[in-house]
This record gives structure tokens, sequence and C-alpha cells, in this order.
């Protein structure tokens, strides 16, 4: 395994080619914009160093003997799966903000189940150059992006139809040595931060899209491949001198980047799927679900970070004892550990897949994302309210510090009598942070939006609610008898 400091060096090897506001960054792992989110991944590799985290971040691998990182491990029981949960909401606590290797994680084991059961009925060896690329990232502990959207243009018509065939990712030529492919990824969490692309289909196929039913990985930095990164709420934050305290979370956050692949070669041995349509809904929901249960633990993590900011808060406005402060704060628990229980359950539900790895209780998982649409927005606004205004309306911290006016600061913004006026602003901006700020994007827009928006879990809790069986217990409870009703 990697340490924290391997990790970093290793980027820096990388010639990786990222665009940021129309310009070329020299040096992505130091960019004021970047760094904050690539402190969050290393945090994943910080952790695995530290004795008491072991059973947590590190597991054993039986497909190269060695303990790994959780992050690059195929789930082998039941207890992997609650324990991927529990590591994701340590580290949320850790970090509160997105820290981005578990897109990649939820990609290896949906990718390996999958390629197996092509394998075994199309005679396929897809399975087994996906096992050996699974040794190469757990043998060097890789951080890899998971990308499964594309940009998808016009959504009423499907891959094929589109005006522009770049809108999904697509083969445009089969080599005897490999393919090469075309398109982009949207949306890609920790992109930049990752030593690979691991490419996903994103939707569905029939025969006449069977181009796009692709996946495969290549370098982050492999020719043809660059990066937009992209913007978010109050990220220009980071560009000010000695910016601190108006960050909100100053050491670490997450990032998003438009991820470009223009006539990409991609070897035989990196292709996991090319044009099995068939099997590409099978894959994106196998996808979906293990990200939909990530999200019961992430998200918990930094709801964690946030009641504790919101509790601070009412402690510096002198309003703890409070009863409706109080009350606040339980339901704020409430919902969280609600959504925690359903990353667990689901978890603790899932089953042996035939490849070998254990998979998620698809519907519970669904049902835990469908949660996190809603949860955390009702989090962030019983933070808000017991914050108060002066989240949103406070001078900066260079009026603190400034000679002239920061005693007037200091004077005027104090809380309750004993506490710091700065601890005050410090906790408010945090509070900020996660529920306006660049944090937002992790905690809110993506619990909306991320692993499929909520219309998709929807979708799925239709199908596998198996509503037939459901009436037929209750015909038998209510002694139905069909044969009177009229055909």
């Amino acid at each position: 395994m990697m340490t924290r400091a391997e990790y970093i060096e290793s980027l820096r090897r990388l010639n990786l080619k990222v665009y940021f506001m129309g310009e070329l960054i020299e040096n992505p792992v130091d960019h004021p914009m970047i760094r904050p989110s690539m402190n969050s991944v290393a945090k994943t590799y910080e952790l695995a160093e530290k004795p008491e985290y072991q059973d947590l971040m590190t597991v054993y691998s039986p497909l190269i003997g060695k303990r790994i990182n959780r992050f690059c491990h195929l789930h082998q029981s039941t207890e992997d799966l609650v324990n991927k949960v529990k590591m994701q909401r340590l580290m949320g606590q850790k970090t509160a903000a997105c820290f981005q290797r578990c897109v990649g994680m939820d990609a290896f084991n949906a990718i390996f189940s999958t390629t197996y059961e092509m394998d075994q009925k199309l005679g396929t060896e897809y399975h087994k150059r996906f096992t050996e690329y699974m040794k190469f990232v757990q043998e060097n502990d890789l951080t890899v992006d998971g990308a499964m959207t594309d940009p998808k243009g016009d959504r009423s018509l499907s891959p094929s139809r589109q005006e522009d065939p770049d809108m999904y990712m697509h083969v445009v030529e089969v080599r005897e040595d490999g393919i090469v492919v075309r398109g982009a990824k949207a949306h890609q969490t920790g992109a930049v931060n990752s030593h690979e692309h691991l490419i996903m289909p994103t939707v569905a196929m029939k025969e006449e899209d069977k181009d796009y039913a692709i996946s495969f990985a290549v370098p982050s930095d492999a020719e043809g491949v660059f990066m937009v990164y992209g913007r978010q709420s109050c990220d220009t934050r980071k560009m000010e001198e000695n910016a601190d305290m108006d960050l909100g979370n100053a050491q670490y956050g997450g990032h998003e980047a438009l991820v470009v692949f223009d006539n990409v070669f991609v070897p035989n041995e990196r292709v996991f799927m090319c044009r099995e349509y068939e099997f590409a809904g099978m894959m994106v929901e196998r996808f979906a679900g293990y990200h939909r249960q990530s999200y019961g633990g992430c998200k918990v993590g930094v709801g964690d970070v946030l009641i504790g900011a919101a509790a601070l808060a009412a402690d510096y406005n002198g309003v703890p004892k409070a009863n409706h402060i109080k009350d606040k704060l339980i339901e704020m628990i409430h919902l969280n550990e609600t959504l925690y229980a359903c990353g667990i359950a689901c978890s603790a539900e899932g089953e042996k897949m035939p490849a070998g790895n254990y998979q998620i209780n698809l519907l519970l998982a669904n049902v835990c994302k469908q949660n996190i649409t809603r949860m955390p927005y009702e989090i962030a606004r019983l933070a808000e309210d017991i914050a108060g205004g002066l989240m949103v309306t406070m001078p900066s911290e260079q009026d603190l510090r400034s000679e002239k006016i920061g005693p007037y600061v200091e004077k005027y913004l104090q809380g309750a009598t004993g506490t710091s006026t700065e601890n005050r602003m410090r906790i408010l901006r945090l509070i900020e942070n996660i529920t306006l700020g660049t944090a937002a994007v992790g905690y809110r827009t993506e619990s909306m939006h991320g692993a499929g928006s909520p219309q998709a879990q929807r979708i799925m809790i239709s199908r596998q609610g198996n509503l037939a069986a459901k009436k037929e217990l209750a015909k038998v409870i209510a002694k139905v008898d069909e044969s009177k009703d009229r055909k």
C-alpha cells in the first residue's frame, strides 16, 4: 500500500492535461483550487497506515494474497459490504468533503461480476482481463476514476440516434490490437486526483446502440485524454492570499471534471466490453446499486460534522438549552442515522454473485439513495436555521484581522459570554461551506443527482418491489376468492 506522501508523489509523475478557466494547469497537485480535494484522497492513504483504523481501511485480498486498501477491494462477504459503509462514514467524518475513491471501488465490483457472466454466456475473455487489471490496481494501490455518466445530449434520443454521436462514449475503430474510442464522461468525481479512468456504459443498450456498449481502462494521462475542471460555489475563495477561515474547510474538499476522450487508443487487455450491448444494462444497474449504497456512508459522515457544527453554533449563540434547538438537533441525528441504517441494511442483506464477490440488496440500496435525495437537504435546512443569518452576512477574515475595523467585528459579532468571536465565525463558515459553499456540491447536489437522479431510484424500486407477491400476501390473509372476480 502507498503512504500519503507516496500517493502525492505518484500524481506529480503523471502528465495530466487539466484545464481550468480556459488555461492549462501546469501543476495540478499544488494548485490552490485542486489541492484540498487531493488532500481528501490522500486521507484514504493516511488512515490506512494507522493501526486503529486497519480493520476498516484495509482488508486481505485473495487476488494478490496481501493486505490492501479497502478502496481497491472486491467484496468477499456481507461483512465486507458493511465495513465499506463504516469506512465511508469514517472518511466523511475526517474530511467533511468528498474523498473520491468510492466510484472506482463500486465500478470494480460491478465490472467484476458482469464480465464473469458475459464470459459464461458468450465465451469471451473479459473477466480474465479484468481480473488481471484488478491485480494491477491492488498491487499499486491506485486511485481509479470510475466513469459512467455521458453528456447524453438530447435525453429523448437513444445513443445511436443523437445528432452528435459523441454525446455518448463509443467505439470509432476496432483494430487487431485494441480499439479507438471517442466521447466524454461528465461530472467525474476526483478525476484529476486519479491514476486511471475506468469506463462503463451509462444506460441499457439495444442492438442499434452496440458501438456505445463499451467498458475499458486507460491511464489518466493517456494520449487523447484531457480534463476540464468544474466550478464550485465560492471556489475562488481558495485563490485568495492566506485563505483560511473564510473557506470554512481549508484543508479538504472535492471536485468534478469533464473528461474528454479524443480518439483514444485502448489495448485489448484493457477492454472489458466491446459491443456486447445486452450486458450494458446489467453493468449499469449493478454499479448504480453499489454507488447508492455508498451514499449511506459518506453522506452520513459529513452529516455528523454538520450536526456537530450546528450544535456548536447553538453554543456560541447562547441557546444550547432552548427546547426548539434541542429538538432540531435530535431531528438531524434521527435523519442522519436513518440514512446510515439504510446503508447498513442493504449491505447486511447482500448476496454472493456467480463471480464470487458480493453484491448489495438492490432494492434496499435504491431505498437508501432515495432517502439521500431528501434527508441531507432537511439536515442542511435545520443547520442553517440553528446557525442564524450571520452565517451568510458575516464580514471577512480580513475584516476581523484589520487593525482599524477588527476590534468592531470582534465586539459586535461576540456571541455567548466568554466565547471566542473567531471560533464562532469559524463554525459558521464551516456550516456555510457544507450547505452553500464548495462542499455543498458533494453534500447537497450530489445527494440529489449522484448515482442517478431521484426518478432512477423510483424506477428500480418499482422493478424490485415485487408488488405481485405483496398482492398475493393480502389475498391469502383476506381469503380472496379470485373466481368471484369478473375477468
